[in-house]
């Protein structure tokens, strides 16, 4: 220990110092959600606006306030460009303010599915420096990526320069590449507050109604993979009548952890990583951070491990529940774009509807609200108004409060009608109309 005890002492300096080290014009990158390094970032921040760096390319998932309150912050984006791969809240803000002043681009939305993005991060876009919080150095000298092994694990290590910030409340996380030894980091912060926390969502009875429906589907011995919000935890609390379930996801959410504690998920039915609950990231409360820390039965795997469909279908039974903002009649699918804007990403809903429906018994879900904008507008719609992310050929089964339909060998006028059926009463006559317009019935 007093080796790694040494090295580490001899890497240890200020957030000011280690960002120094930082060149303008590179490409950066850095942890998503609660694994982005505050202190690092703060000191990144005032570099910036102190006209010490410029011309810096940002290229991560899933920002926080973390981020938005130091290098995404408005005023900073004359010298920090995002290239954003997951559009936040704090995305959407910039751009609504951009959209003010005078239609300024300010966030670059770069597509990509989420298994893929160490090899887009690596091979295509090519980080200079990498700055990620880590758990405490061990007596082995290694610290772990806890909440989050998704892209870091993989992109730290080509990156030219790895920065990390110890902080003591990240969680000690097993799995592949989730631990990182000293001796692979050029430089150590250390800054011990306390992670950032999802606030608790509310639900409405559209979430209930669905959550009843899909925690119906789930037979004993399923695999589940869920998001986040209020849904994936109503479905686990209704789950606590079922036995021997396995969990590979890409999120981890408190519900999950839940269904755990009462012994109702184990994962001894799952055919691979048996016995352990996998995921590429977690987001979540103080509560779930405390339960992965040192916990041999939950490992971080890279995410182009855990959201690759040839991985996810090896497990048997595999339940994928994701959400939709807009379903079109023939069953495609838009979960990113909303109102002329990138709302959020592809993230991993291909990589998830492909795998489960890949699996044997498994089953793909795609779940939504029947309407938006409280009721004036149909999620159902006859054309989608943004990209695909879910191709009409890959969607299994739909979902609204009011019911629920199986796509797969459905003709098209099929599949117009059931999906109408789905849709709010109120819409239902104009959705007829548009399908007789568009020769599906």
């Amino acid at each position: 220990m007093m080796g790694f005890t040494t090295l580490y002492k001899s890497k240890l300096t200020t957030p000011a110092e280690a960002v120094g080290r930082i060149a303008s014009g590179v490409k950066l990158s850095m942890g998503m959600a609660m694994t982005e390094p505050p202190a690092l970032l703060k000191a990144l921040a005032e570099r910036a606006a102190a006209g010490q760096v410029d011309d810096l390319k940002v290229y991560y998932f899933e920002s926080t306030r973390i981020a938005g309150n130091t290098i995404l912050r408005y005023e900073l984006l004359n010298r920090i460009r995002p290239y954003c791969m997951f559009i936040s809240a704090v995305e959407r803000a910039l751009i609504k303010r951009g959209m003010e002043d005078g239609g300024r681009k300010v966030v670059n939305y770069v597509p990509s599915n989420f298994s893929q993005s160490p090899r887009v991060l690596i091979e295509h876009v090519g980080i200079d420096t990498f700055l990620v919080t880590v758990s405490p150095m061990d007596r082995h000298g290694y610290f772990t990526f806890g909440t989050g092994n998704d892209y870091s694990s993989k992109v730290a290590r080509a990156a030219r320069h790895l920065i990390v910030e110890v902080n003591e409340h990240m969680p000690r996380v097993y799995g592949s590449l989730a631990q990182l030894h000293v001796s692979e980091v050029e430089a150590v912060v250390e800054n011990h507050i306390p992670l950032t926390e999802l606030p608790v969502p509310g639900t409405g009875p559209e979430d209930v109604a669905i959550g009843k429906m899909i925690a119906e589907m789930v037979p004993d011995g399923a695999c589940l993979q869920m998001g986040v919000g209020a849904l994936p935890n109503l479905v686990c609390s209704q789950l606590h009548g079922r036995k021997d379930l396995g969990i590979h996801t890409e999120a981890l959410c408190p519900g999950m952890i839940d269904l755990i504690e009462a012994g109702v998920v184990n994962n001894r039915r799952k055919r691979l990583n048996p016995g352990k609950t996998v995921y590429t990231f977690a987001m979540g409360q103080k509560a779930m951070y405390d339960f992965l820390d040192d916990n041999p039965s939950v490992e971080s795997y890279p995410v182009d491990y855990v959201n690759d469909p040839n991985i996810i279908a090896q497990n048997d039974n595999v339940v994928s529940i994701n959400a939709a903002l807009q379903i079109d009649l023939t069953g495609a699918v838009n979960a990113e774009h909303l109102l002329g804007h990138q709302y959020s990403a592809t993230g991993g809903q291909l990589d998830f509807v492909r795998g489960a429906y890949a699996s044997r018994g498994g089953k793909s879900i795609i779940a939504c609200h029947s309407t938006a904008a409280r009721g004036k507008a149909s999620r159902i719609v006859a054309r989608l108004d943004g990209p695909v992310t879910t191709p009409r050929i890959d969607t299994h089964i739909v979902m609204t409060e009011l019911g629920w339909a199986d796509l797969k060998g459905k003709s098209s006028t099929e599949r117009a009608k059931a999906l109408i059926a789905l849709a709010h009463p109120q819409f239902r006559d104009g959705l007829t109309a548009a399908a007789k317009d568009l020769h599906l019935v």
